[in-house]
């Protein structure tokens, strides 16, 4: 049998002049997805790639069985209380989405099930939601619906007593809702020409929209604006921030209509974030060069007196807080693991040499790796905390943390069917030297009895940008890599915020190079010490992880036996000149805009498109989504083009384009599973030698 022949994309120049250079692209034609030749270019990559991975079909097919049968299919969330009210979600056996359900005075309760999202999703290929909020009397239901997967939401009322919609029906709106005081106001934004959020609007149950008020609105195009309700039910919060600065402005829950009040004018370089507690308002923030991030507070009756409350700490990073009746929990980063604190709020300084021991503590945990996330808990006047801990090998686990007692009680561990047993499995943690000295944390699990000789495979897995931080966290899903003899490694590198405020910043602008060259450095790292070998390795990354795929496949494609790249931005000068592109001027403070002379030229040192050259690449799979409103498709489209029309090699090079999703892939859990299937079995069959 012929192997299958890959589709060959027409070539039509754009030429344009910038900072002397002449830039020509032979694949711009393929942004246009109105254009039946660019839909029918999409479908034949699409036909290719199943004729490639066609041998792999029974390979997916048993990989999809066993990662659903790891999957206890009837399943809920421990409920949460809210007033009187537990309230939680469920999945069934052969449904797609949750169920959201209730109980009234007690978790025995009759259940009541006030949105089935199957039900809802009945006639569309895609069914998101982009927020779910109850009214703070438990009448009303909020939605935020995305049927395209770009994100533009409409906005529905359901009554839960009469089970009838309410006829407030508002299309194309973004993320972002609130309820006030009174029951009958909600606040949501609205987007501007380049998806970006920049608007908040008041509205009242049953009014036409016509009559919707406009409370905060923002002009900048290097902001995005946002909205939400204190925890304390005090306030609803205005926020408008870039990825440098930022402000609030507080409004009187109880009184929707009345004017906003700025917390603090923004500033250039420093951010801040408020968190209403019982007297004093909580604000996390850099300025006075905490670089780290320190805890100030104000009077609630005086927003814009700070004072110093939780100082700096060079070796600490502040995260976040979460602030409650008597105390404040504390989201820390110290030598990359994420700690929880708990301060007693009625003390005026917790780091004071007199500061009572019991006001302040920390909630300890057992592994050398883990991850943990504080709940929801929308209660204020509470003393339990509920938070989510896992490790590389331990399940979601959810608990309840007493903080008087500080006791813990172990609510759900997520099941694993099929004997899972986490003794057979290790988790490592090294740190990898990078070429300038830094040290790069990986995280990695692999199955026992393990031997360091480099013959096992290895999959190395990043993102490394907008501070965002890769966890070390359980996937049962990744169980049938390793039961199959694959090392997964999580390289920590910096544009994320794993070791703290400097590493994310040492990994953006003009310092993003360090995030590519830390991945290779890690790669190197795992070569020498014989947990794997060069020209074995898989990487993967998705968004900003797969700009950081397409530079290192430029940068060292002999590292590598296979590159994954899920909706990856590769062709970032291109996107960062466009301002009609959802994104590109906010992100100018993360990559450079290339109108600069200085910022076009760095950006042109790793930019994935534009360094495509005439030489041997490794196996490479790029997915995408027809309707991404963040990474385009075109990006993906236009570099595989690119890659087939110069690479030297005979390796397998796949595009798999959605032509129903966005950024995320599919919105049901069951064709989520087949998606991860599909990228496995690629792995399995091209990156295991």
């Amino acid at each position: 049998m012929r192997d299958p022949t890959p589709p060959v994309a027409r070539k039509i120049p754009t030429v344009a002049l910038l900072h002397g250079e002449t830039r020509s692209d032979d694949y711009a034609w393929l942004r246009d997805k109105t254009d039946p030749n660019v839909i029918a270019y999409l479908e034949a990559e699409n036909a290719y790639t199943n004729a490639v991975m066609q041998p792999t079909e029974t390979l997916q097919a048993e990989l999809y069985d066993e990662m659903l049968a790891r999957i206890k299919e009837d399943d809920s969330r421990p409920p949460v209380q809210r007033g009187d009210w537990y309230y939680y979600s469920r999945t069934e056996q052969g449904k797609a989405y949750p169920m959201f359900c209730r109980r009234k005075g007690s978790p025995d309760a009759p259940e009541q099930v006030y949105f089935d999202q199957n039900e809802a999703a009945k006639g569309h290929d895609y069914y998101q939601l982009g927020g779910l909020a109850v009214s703070p009397d438990h009448r009303h239901l909020a939605l935020l619906v995305d049927t395209s997967g770009y994100e533009d939401f409409a906005l529905q009322v359901l009554d839960l007593e009469t089970r009838d919609w309410l006829p407030d029906r508002i299309e194309k709106i973004g993320f972002g809702l609130a309820w006030a005081s009174d029951n009958r106001t909600l606040f949501y934004t609205t987007t501007d020409a380049a998806h970006r959020s920049n608007e908040v609007w008041r509205h009242a149950l049953r009014a036409e929209r016509a009559t919707d008020v406009s409370v905060y609105r923002d002009d900048d195009p290097r902001y995005n604006v946002g909205v939400g309700r204190a925890r304390n039910g005090m306030f609803i919060h205005l926020v408008s921030g870039s990825f440098t600065s930022g402000e609030t402005w507080l409004l009187d829950a109880h009184q929707p209509a009345a004017e906003a009040q700025l917390v603090r004018p923004r500033q250039a370089d420093v951010e801040y974030d408020v968190t209403p507690g019982a007297d004093w308002l909580y604000i996390v923030t850099n300025r006075d060069g905490a670089r780290n991030f320190k805890v100030m507070r104000a009077p609630v009756s005086a927003p814009d007196q700070w004072t110093e409350w939780l100082a700096h700490r060079p070796d600490v990073f502040v995260e976040s807080v979460d602030a409650f009746c008597s105390h404040l929990v504390v989201l820390e980063r110290h030598e990359g693991l994420r700690r929880l604190r708990i301060i007693n709020t009625t003390i005026s300084d917790p780091d004071a040499a007199d500061a009572p021991t019991q006001a302040s503590h920390y909630i300890e945990f057992p592994d050398a790796a883990y991850d943990v996330t504080p709940g929801s808990n929308p209660e204020f006047d509470t003393l339990l905390l509920r938070f989510t801990y896992s490790s590389l090998i331990t399940p979601d686990s959810v608990y309840d943390y007493d903080i008087t007692t500080r006791a813990r009680v172990l609510l759900k561990r997520d099941e694993v069917l099929g004997g899972y047993d986490p003794s057979q499995y290790a988790v490592e943690r090294l740190m990898a030297p990078a070429r300038d000295g830094a040290l790069v944390p990986i995280s990695l699990v692999y199955k026992t009895p393990f031997a360091r000789d480099g013959t096992r495979p290895l999959l190395l897995y990043a993102y490394g940008s907008y501070g965002y931080t890769m966890e070390p966290s359980f996937g049962s899903s990744r169980l049938s890599l390793l039961d199959r003899g694959f090392v997964y490694a999580i390289a920590h590198i910096r544009g994320g915020q794993e070791m703290g405020r400097p590493w994310y910043d040492d990994g953006k602008m003009m310092k993003k190079l360090n995030t590519f060259y830390d991945f290779i450095d890690c790669a190197e790292h795992l070569v020498k010490h014989r947990y794997a070998t060069q020209g074995a390795i898989v990487a993967h990354g998705g968004s900003a992880g797969g700009l950081l795929m397409g530079a290192i496949a430029n940068m060292r494609p002999d590292l590598w036996r296979a590159v994954v790249a899920d909706v990856p931005f590769v062709d970032v000068i291109n996107t960062m000149l466009d301002e009609t592109i959802p994104l590109t001027a906010q992100e100018w403070e993360q990559w450079g805009n290339p109108m600069i002379a200085e910022h076009y030229a760095y950006m042109r040192q790793y930019s994935p498109y534009d360094n495509v050259e005439a030489k041997a690449y490794p196996r490479m799979l790029a997915t995408s989504g027809i309707n991404d409103p963040r990474v385009a498709f075109w990006e993906p489209a236009k570099w595989i083009a690119k890659l087939r029309s110069l690479k030297t090699d005979s390796n397998p090079l796949l595009l798999k384009m959605e032509m129903a999703s966005g950024h995320g892939g599919a919105s049901g859990r069951y064709e989520r599973l087949k998606e991860q299937a599909f990228r496995y079995a690629f792995m399995l069959t091209h990156g295991a030698a």
